[in-house]
């Protein structure tokens, strides 16, 4: 089986990352591009050097799934560790096992510490659970690989805290690009329901009072439903099995082929079988196929679980996402709900950079209600609005610093200068990168001309002083230099070379500080340079 290029190139980081002494790693997939892929032929490479592999998951349906893959991508087989199954004396390299069974004491303490060389996490976003954590501890020796579709965790707690690095992230946006993953439609239904006084627990919505507050709601729902799901393939995911299996008997008397199932179905199985082969319309459920269930033929997403977690949100949705030639869109009907703290995850978020493109998407998609867009292009159009916010604010900012005569650069200047969107747009993922800023980077950032209290992340810094080292071996622009040339007005110096900076500045000095006669700083551009035959610099 050939890989995709981004997962040989997720394949190869992994390796890397172990090859340089990082045991502990993460790699970041959208539901729907074979992380599973990626990671059998990790284990295969792994086997092939004669060691052995464990993979962990939470769920039969999971296990089961990196069983099928791992013998169709790899020829492998393997042993199973869960209920009444065990891997112990088996002569498989390669464990699937159920973490509820190999958290037991008289499980894991079978194996010796360094049985596996290699232990991959699949939906790594619970490792953080003392289960996982005591496997783990257990087989110290082995190297870790995480798996999830978002790095995010609802509870506040970092997976950091497991994993040191990032091996490889793949955005959805970036898969819907490349084609790997069905584009997304949104359309926001007005509809409001206010969520503003509903508690919390774990990080979440406590799911007994979302579900009191939807239930009034659903047959206005079901209303909106009839208009734009009658002719599409429709998963609704609800709070709680009472209220899934409310919502069936509504949309039945819509006239709605439907479905429900939960973890109590007896015949769940043969229901999904029946749902992928057009027996129903929609499928109900509570929660229960957010993970380890795919079908491709769905291309509408009705989400009546509102969730703070994107992780989450991009579980549900991305029931939706793979692609099929004759699926042109995935739609995604998104209620109004209200929430005080505006910490509710909405479609904007699934494919947002940054949380003011995120909030001007949400505004446009709230302004366009009942009209299905395109979250691609909206996502592009936010981008532009965002940097024009950006820009006004940055003016300010420069008026500001005019008065107090800072020496040192402001990083947003910097970051706006170089209009690199990675550090325009940077969040951070693991642990290490939300701490505080360390007193060397601070040290560095100011030498490099700088101001380092306007950084909030040592992520943030470690990206700025790598931004510069890149900057200063290709010869570019430095930032004292983006600093003087900018507060004369010119724009984007950080596009420019060092030495075509160094001759503004010089024409400047020579100038009594005054702009020479003939250059408007706003519309100006370094002419275009190139390097002779003797290695000189030339200005075309």
């Amino acid at each position: 089986m050939n890989l995709r290029p981004y997962q040989l190139q997720a394949k190869t980081a992994i390796q890397a990352e172990w090859d340089r002494g990082v045991k502990t790693t993460l790699l970041v997939l959208p539901t729907g591009t074979g992380k599973t892929i990626v990671f059998v032929k990790v284990i295969e490479d792994e086997i092939r050097k004669g060691g052995r592999a464990l993979i962990l998951a939470h769920r039969g349906e999971l296990l089961q799934q990196a069983a099928d893959k791992l013998e169709q991508a790899t020829g492998l087989k393997c042993a199973i560790e869960k209920a009444e199954d065990t891997a112990f004396g088996s002569w498989y390299r390669v464990t699937v096992g159920s973490v509820q069974s190999l958290t037991r004491p008289d499980r894991h303490l079978k194996f010796k510490p360094d049985h596996y060389s290699v232990i991959v996490i699949d939906e790594a976003h619970h490792s953080i659970s003392p289960s996982y954590q005591k496997i783990i501890k257990h087989f110290d020796q082995a190297k870790i690989l995480g798996v999830t579709a978002t790095p995010d965790r609802g509870d506040q707690q970092n997976l950091g805290g497991v994993f040191k690095s990032l091996a490889y992230e793949y955005s959805i946006a970036k898969a819907i690009k490349e084609g790997y993953l069905s584009p997304i439609r949104a359309l926001t239904i007005p509809l409001d329901i206010d969520l503003g006084t509903l508690k919390t627990q774990a990080g979440d919505f406590k799911l007994s009072e979302l579900d009191d507050k939807l239930a009034p709601y659903l047959v206005s729902i079901a209303d909106q439903m009839a208009q734009y799901c009658k002719d599409r393939k429709t998963v609704v995911f609800l709070p709680l099995i009472r209220t899934s299996q409310k919502m069936q008997e509504i949309l039945k008397a819509k006239g709605f082929r439907v479905a429900e199932v939960n973890g109590k179905s007896k015949d769940r199985d043969q229901i999904l079988k029946d749902f992928d082969a057009g027996e129903y319309d929609i499928l109900c459920n509570s929660m229960l196929l957010t993970e380890g269930w795919d079908c491709p033929s769905v291309d509408c997403i009705v989400c009546l679980r509102p969730t703070k977690i994107r992780s989450l949100y991009c579980q549900i949705v991305g029931r939706g996402t793979r692609p099929l030639p004759e699926k042109d869109h995935l739609l995604l009907l998104d209620f109004l709900w209200h929430s005080e703290k505006h910490e509710l995850c909405r479609p904007s978020n699934l494919i947002a950079e940054s949380a003011d493109v995120a909030k001007i998407m949400t505004k446009k998609l709230e302004e366009e209600a009942g009209t299905d867009m395109d979250l691609e292009a909206l996502k592009d159009d936010a981008q532009v609005d965002a940097v024009h916010e950006r820009e006004e604010a940055l003016a300010k900012q420069l008026a500001e610093m005019k008065s107090r005569k800072r020496k040192l650069v402001d990083p947003l200047q910097f970051e706006m200068s170089l209009l690199d969107k990675d550090l325009v747009n940077y969040q951070p993922a693991l642990g290490w990168q939300s701490e505080q800023p360390t007193a060397k980077q601070k040290t560095q950032l100011e030498q490099s001309g700088l101001f380092p209290d306007e950084i909030q992340s040592a992520g943030k810094a470690d990206l700025l002083l790598e931004r510069i080292r890149e900057r200063r071996n290709s010869g570019l622009a430095t930032p004292k230099q983006i600093r003087f040339l900018e507060s004369r007005d010119f724009s984007h110096v950080g596009q420019w070379s060092f030495d075509a900076a160094n001759r503004m500045i010089g024409r400047i000095s020579s100038n009594r500080w005054r702009i020479p006669h003939g250059i408007t700083p706003k519309t100006y551009k370094p002419k275009k340079e190139v390097n002779n035959e003797f290695g000189l610099a030339t200005t075309l």
